[in-house]
Formats: structure tokens, sequence, C-alpha cells
């Protein structure tokens, strides 16, 4: 079985789908790699680190010609992948929702395509699970591009000139990035607390030595949401949510939001009337700007101000460590074909009946047949 890995062509992705190590545990498992050249230029891998590893590197044509699995990082432009055996499958974030005509395209050329972000949040997929790896980086990241545009110190400093105080840091949304943003704001010596809509948070923020701000005593609570995710909220939660981030919002110095709803746009969180009861030099950043913002007035790929407050939207946070998120998607991807792995075959096999499987194939037969998809 021949597995190609491909070069990135999305402006600002700097990530890789494999690496030097899971080149080599392919191989070890019976497969041939083919690495296109230049595809770990940005995240720090040569080309001839691959080659060492085993791989052969050549240019999307060869490196494509007789591919059975094609590994990606963004999904690719289905017309770029000419050369792959027929019935090939594909394995990358497909980010379906956005790019219905893409997966389409996907189906008609006779791809499997795998979305590895569908990829089912239980026990035995956990180390499949590429919105999780990405996710813990893009809250560290988060911390570390606050505390770059914010002009002061975060930790309490004691001088023989005074003291500074610590600063205040807030996170919204306490998911796997959340989690990340309060632990590291927390190491840096801020003073943090955090929000959910999900009360089985509440638990996790202060095992982390954060403070939980929650809305108490309202009925009509839908927060649970399913597979990790918080779901659509009560209009009655939403009001009363509103009213306490309110108050706690304009005495904070760091904002990051981090709420998503798969397959919708993301919640907006915090309103322009909210940034600007926050003190001149406070820093916002917005994890969801890609998907529409949790934050009004936030823009993709930009660090704006508005009312004194800067508001940092930059795009596919992840790839801003793409040595360390390269590493991790990599391993994702090695565990989750490892698992399918036939030995006598030497081939990835998916059983049509798992719950992996039916997770995250998109396309099969020339048909889009995920159900998120249809209609």
């Amino acid at each position: 079985m021949k597995i190609a890995v491909l070069r990135e062509t999305l402006d600002g992705e700097r990530r890789v789908a494999a690496t030097p190590e899971s080149v080599k545990k392919f191989i070890a498992l019976g497969a041939d790699v083919a690495v296109e050249a230049g595809a770990g230029g940005f995240a720090g891998i040569a080309d001839g680190d691959f080659t060492a590893a085993g791989a052969t590197v050549a240019e999307r044509g060869a490196t494509l010609k007789g591919a059975d699995l094609v590994l990606g990082v963004q999904g690719p432009d289905p017309a770029s992948l000419a050369g792959a055996a027929k019935g090939a499958k594909l394995a990358a974030i497909l980010a379906p929702y956005a790019n219905r005509e893409r997966v389409a395209g996907y189906a008609s050329a006779g791809f499997e395509a795998l979305a590895m972000e569908f990829m089912p949040r239980i026990t035995r997929a956990q180390s499949m699970d590429v919105l999780s790896s990405q996710s813990n980086l893009s809250g560290y990241k988060a911390v570390l591009d606050a505390a770059g545009e914010y002009g002061r110190a975060l930790p309490m400093m004691m001088t023989a000139a005074g003291t500074i105080s610590a600063a205040r840091v807030f996170i919204m949304g306490v998911g796997v990035a959340g989690l990340q943003a309060i632990a590291t704001a927390r190491r840096l010596g801020a003073i943090v607390s955090a929000t959910d809509v999900r009360a089985a948070t509440k638990e996790q923020i202060e095992s982390l030595g954060a403070k939980a701000i929650f809305v108490e005593n309202v009925k009509g609570i839908e927060g649970e949401g399913t597979g990790g995710y918080a779901s659509e909220m009560s209009d009655e939660y939403k009001a009363a949510q509103a009213e306490l981030v309110s108050g706690h919002i304009a005495k904070q110095d760091i904002v990051i939001t981090t709420a998503l709803i798969p397959g919708r746009p993301a919640p907006r969180l915090i309103t322009d009337a909210q940034v600007a009861t926050m003190r001149a030099g406070s820093v916002i950043v917005d994890l969801a700007v890609e998907q529409g913002g949790n934050v009004e007035g936030a823009v993709a790929g930009q660090v704006v101000e508005r009312h004194g407050v800067k508001i940092v939207g930059h795009r596919n946070v992840p790839s801003r460590l793409a040595s360390d998120a390269s590493a991790l998607y990599a391993r994702n991807l090695y565990n989750f074909i490892s698992a399918y792995w036939d030995k006598d075959a030497k081939a990835f096999v998916l059983p049509a009946d798992d719950e992996v499987t039916k997770g995250v194939t998109l396309t099969q037969g020339g048909q889009v047949i995920h159900p998120a998809l249809q209609g």
C-alpha cells in the first residue's frame, strides 16, 4: 500500500501531515511512503529528514501516482489529486460544513474522504482526535498571543519600587482549548476565571486553580450538548449569562473566547457594548473568529482595536506552532491508520459497521454518504 503525504497549499498553513517519526512507523507496518517535496519546510522538517526515515521525496505528480491513501492537513482541491489510485482514501481536516462542493468533488473523483475532525469522541479514539490535539496548542498559544499584545506584566511582581498587580484573565468556553488556556495563564501568574454553559466544567475549572463564573438557578439550560461540545442555550440562560458576563468582563485585562458549535456559526459571547466597558489596553483573543467569531468586531486574520481594546483574530492558530502541531497531528493520523491496519494484506481497512468508520467517512462509491451532509 502506498501512502502519499502532501505539501499544504492553503495560504498560512504551515503544518504537515507526517513527520519522520510517523513515516518510520508506517514503513514498519509494510507501507510505502511518498512525501511531496517541501511538505515539511514550514514545520522545520527538511526533505532529507523524510528521506532518511525511508520515504521517497518527489513532486506532487510522482507522490500521488498510485497512492492508496493520501494524507493532508487541510482538504486539498479534488482536481489536485490526479494520479492517485482508483477509490483511494483521503484523510485530512476537510471542514465539510463549509466546503460541501469540495466534498462533492471528492465523491465525483471517486475518493473515500475521511474527515479527521469528525472523529467520534469515544475512549478508544482519543489518540486519534485531531481537534483535541490541535485545540490544546490553540489554548496555549492564545495566552501567549494575548500576553504579547498586552502592554503589562501578567504576574504580580513585588519590587523595591512598588508592587505590580497581577493581570486578570477570563476564559469563555472551557473545552480542550479553554482548559489549556486556564493552565497556561495560571502558570504565567495571572488571576484566572472561566465560564462555560456546561455545568460539568465547573469542577475542571476549579481543579486548575481558576474561579468558576456560572449562571445559577436558571431553568431551561440546554448547554450539555454531545461529543464534548456545547449546544444551543435557552433564551433565559442567554439573558442571565449576558448580565453576569457584562459585570465580570469589565474588570478583566485579558479575555479569551473559545466557544464553537459544530456545523453552526460560533455563538456571540461578547458584544461591542461589553468591549467598551473594558479598560483601554485590555486584550481579547477570539479563537472562534474563523467560524464567525465569539466577539463582535473581531476580524479574521487581523488584530483590530475597538474602544481602546485590542481584539486578536489570528487564523489557524495551531499552525502558528507548526512543528509541535504537526508532530501531534501526525501521531493522530498514525494512531488512526494503525488501529485499522490489516497486517496480512498490509493495507488500511475500515470496517463498514465500525463507529469510527461511520463517524469520519464523508464519501464512498461516488456518493456523499455522511448523514450530517444529507439534504
